[in-house]
């Protein structure tokens, strides 16, 4: 029995009969030009995004030796491999030779990369092991001139990277427990079904939507709100990570025709979570198909890329099961799209525009409170003040 889930299924339902929902003791702000101040972006990719350990990639991308991913991130052209001992490997994405990319962007399979360019070429594991008509070239020392490789590590169906070369690395310490779900779920064995990549406003405008379900009335009210309560979610924290826990309209009834010893085995059905991986990812489980979502900040401080992965934990059975696959991912970009980051593009200008110098994060907002504040103390680097907790 998941006796963690079950003791928030319960909280999940008495706020749905009591018409309540997680709350903190106070209401916070947050300066308007988080989202708008350049020189602070630029902090946060150096302070952040290029410190942290990233997950870049799901080890379904990547299920055979040999397989590879080619990338952008943060506006590094990363190159992810798994090599004949299905080790995996990360690299910056450039020949030694010249800067030209090894591989194109995206998913594949080979034992060997060769840069289009001049045709140096390079084994899986980084190492270059031919230089084009090196007759002609010169002496050069192969075993210097490899491709500049990227600390990274594979757990529980994910790959993290991290941006900075020769960094030091300490995932578990980082995680705090936050994958013990998908090594429950044997994430690290399902199928990835395919991806769709949207653009939108400043990577925090749009993270802010994954954390709270206050909106799903007046935003969604025939794509989500159907499904689930509007304004009633729990937070728990895992280090800087979250799971936010939302109840289905059916709860009561889903519930209510369970023993209550088998309510923690009952995500999706009565209840949902959406897992958030510190500073950029959103997971929502789920046994139809499963969203991972990916939010680069960039090129500049009023936009972001965001790449929304799908995963079921069987891969497609026949061309009608990846046909109606296909559906629910076009369906899903579209209400990211088309609801989610169609507002966040407003809320963009309306920042820019000045009208207020701040926003306000109400007490039932705690998500978006605490991931701000994890924020600004990595940001801050001061290992002496304790790290925030919901």
């Amino acid at each position: 029995m998941r006796e963690d889930l079950a003791q928030i299924a319960e909280t999940l339902l008495d706020y749905a009969e009591n018409g309540e929902t997680f709350q903190t003791d106070k209401i916070t702000t947050v300066p308007s030009g988080v989202y708008t101040d350049a020189d602070l972006w630029q902090k946060e990719m150096d302070a952040v995004f290029k410190k942290l350990p990233l997950a870049l990639a799901a080890s379904a991308e990547l299920p055979k030796p040999g397989n590879y991913k080619a990338m952008e991130a943060v506006g590094l052209p990363i190159l992810i491999t798994r090599d004949k001992e299905g080790q995996v490997h990360a690299f910056l994405n450039v020949c030694a030779h010249r800067g030209a990319p090894v591989a194109e962007e995206g998913c594949g399979h080979k034992s060997r990369f060769t840069c289009k360019y001049h045709g140096w070429t390079y084994t899986n594991d980084g190492k270059l092991m031919g230089v084009a008509e090196a007759h002609t070239f010169g002496d050069i020392d192969k075993s210097t001139r490899g491709l500049t490789a990227l600390p990274c590590e594979e757990k529980s169906g994910l790959i993290f990277v991290s941006l900075t070369p020769g960094a030091e690395m300490n995932l578990d310490g980082f995680l705090d427990g936050m994958l013990d779900d998908l090594e429950y779920y044997n994430f690290k064995d399902w199928a990835y079904i395919g991806q769709r990549v949207i653009t939108g406003a400043n990577w925090k405008i749009a993270f802010d939507g994954y954390l709270e379900g206050y909106h799903f009335s007046s935003l969604h009210p025939e794509s989500i709100h159907p499904r689930t309560y509007s304004n009633l979610t729990h937070y728990e924290n895992f280090g800087p990570h979250m799971r936010i826990g939302f109840a289905q309209t059916g709860i009561k009834e889903k519930l209510g025709a369970a023993p209550k010893e088998k309510w923690g085995e009952m995500e999706n059905n009565g209840y949902d979570f959406v897992r958030i991986l510190f500073p950029n990812v959103s997971i929502f489980l789920a046994p139809e198909i499963t969203q991972v979502a990916q939010l680069f900040p960039g090129p500049t401080v009023d936009q972001n890329r965001t790449v929304l992965m799908f995963f079921r934990n069987e891969p497609p059975k026949d061309d009608a099961d990846r046909e109606g696959l296909e559906g629910m991912m076009d369906w899903l970009r579209q209400v990211v799209e088309e609801e989610d980051y169609m507002i966040g593009d407003l809320i963009q200008k309306g920042l820019q525009s000045g009208a207020h110098s701040e926003i306000v994060l109400g007490k039932n907002e705690r998500g978006n409170q605490f991931f701000h504040e994890c924020l600004a103390w990595y940001m801050a680097n001061d290992s002496s003040k304790p790290m925030p907790k919901i």
